[in-house]
């Protein structure tokens, strides 16, 4: 069975960082691309970030470019969301995902992830 468990969300002012991670139980996880959306309140599933397999290969939003980073550690079976200069937009629940799919580079469609976290909320305060 698939579980992927994230932590690290919470309450945090304009302008500053959390980091998020998500720990996965599966068979698979270092062959696989993963990726971090993030659903605010009304509106739809947002594609925030991706990497490859390796962690070689990364994909951001254009709103979270320069500010978050996705980064992963195999050996753990442990994907990160670092999130930097953070903005009350940010504000949202965050879920990690899990391509099983063994392609090379990133996934950054929501329909190529079968499996999710429950998610973590993120609010940022002004």
């Amino acid at each position: 069975q698939v579980q992927l468990v994230e932590s690290g969300g919470g309450f945090v002012q304009v302008g500053g960082s959390l980091r998020l991670s998500c720990v996965v139980s599966a068979r698979t996880f270092s062959t696989n691309p993963m990726g971090w959306f993030r659903q605010s309140s009304g509106k739809d599933l947002e594609f925030v970030a991706a990497i490859s397999w390796n962690g070689r290969d990364t994909d951001y939003a254009d709103s979270v470019k320069g500010r978050f980073t996705i980064s992963r550690d195999n050996a753990r079976k442990t994907l990160f969301l670092q999130m930097s200069s953070l903005k009350p937009d940010d504000t949202a629940v965050y879920y990690c995902a899990l391509d099983v799919s063994q392609k090379h580079g990133t996934s950054v469609f929501r329909e190529e992830y079968m499996y999710w976290g429950q998610g973590t909320q993120v609010i940022v305060s002004s």
